[in-house]
């Protein structure tokens, strides 16, 4: 137990677009946020090289920088962001709590869970490596898409996630090699038939990535190994997708708030709310079917109201901030 106990009015968890956002929107609202940034400052953006997507940049951004800019957009109205990341929590009675590293504890009346998701990636070295250099190889599709227009792609996946990624790349690249590491994909019948049905999509089943290639700045192609047969060859290739799924940084709420079968913690319908009066949730760490940067941004907006609003209908002498909707 801390010595000293920090009592604060809004608490937000992670740092992404839905935290910083939830965070501006709750500043504004004189709600005094807290934000702790978590174990990566920024969230999954911070590793993309261009953000074309977002609205309002018309010539891009890097996602380094357009974190930047929203921590110093909270930070302008007041918003206390702090390094450190939240180890443990109780929901369990009417004062939500939360530990900071394992030690300093903080009562807040109002908490924002934006936790995220985090890719799940191959592991291989080669694939680390061009990931960091952002030389080709990425987990979003829809993200990053645009820079491979009439090239070759290769995406690892077999669920309806991958299918769909790989879907949508046919639509601007040259060719997508989709590499399947057992004799089956795992989508669901109409995903599968929508990808053997596109021409140019290949697929090669039983196939294992050994090695991502590249000249030390790109990637310049896949060498791939038949389970089956031993046989290694290599696909030229500009991209590597990886589409084998996301893991929500939620374990620490488990115990308190409800998840989905996978992890991602489940919000009431058109809201923010969780099952816990006062817990709200936004952005990746909800959200399994869009995660992009601008639905995060729009929960994290949600997220903040419904936190005013939760106040106000606690306190009939705190006032719901009109300035806040505009």
């Amino acid at each position: 137990m801390s010595e000293t106990i920090e009592k604060v009015k809004c608490l937000i968890i992670g740092s992404g677009p839905a935290g910083y956002t939830a965070a501006i929107y709750a500043a504004r609202a004189n709600m005094k946020p807290v934000l702790y940034q978590g174990m990566q400052p920024g969230g999954q953006l911070t590793t993309t090289n261009e953000v074309e997507n977002f609205p309002g940049y018309p010539d891009g951004i890097t996602g380094p920088e357009m974190m930047m800019e929203l921590q110093k957009q909270a930070e302008r109205f007041e918003t206390d962001v702090r390094n450190g990341w939240i180890t443990k929590v109780d929901f369990s009675g009417d004062i939500h709590k939360v530990w900071v590293n394992e030690t300093k504890e903080i009562h807040s009346d109002t908490v924002i869970i934006s936790t995220g998701a985090t890719a799940k990636y191959l592991g291989l070295p080669s694939e680390q490596k061009y990931l960091k250099l952002g030389g080709g190889v990425s987990a979003c599709a829809i993200c990053d898409g645009f820079f491979y227009r009439n090239q070759e792609v290769v995406i690892v996946g077999a669920g309806d996630s991958a299918c769909e990624e790989a879907h949508y790349l046919s639509k601007l690249c040259k060719k997508v090699t989709m590499l399947v590491r057992r004799d089956e994909f795992r989508a669901s019948k109409i995903m599968r038939s929508r990808v053997k049905n596109t021409q140019n999509i290949e697929i090669l089943y039983n196939t294992d990535t050994q090695e991502v290639l590249g000249d030390g700045q790109v990637v310049t192609g896949v060498r791939v190994k038949n389970n089956v047969t031993g046989i290694e060859h290599e696909i030229p290739a500009t991209g590597f997708f990886v589409a084998i799924g996301h893991k929500p940084n939620t374990d620490i709420f488990k115990d308190f708030l409800n998840l989905d079968p996978t992890g991602y913690i489940i919000n009431k319908p058109g809201t923010a709310k969780t099952n816990v009066e006062g817990v709200f949730v936004s952005g990746d760490a909800a959200d399994h079917v869009y995660r992009q940067a601008v639905t995060a941004a729009g929960t994290g907006c949600m997220a903040a109201l419904d936190a005013e609003r939760y106040l106000a209908a606690k306190d009939s002498s705190y006032e719901v901030h009109t300035s806040t909707y505009n």
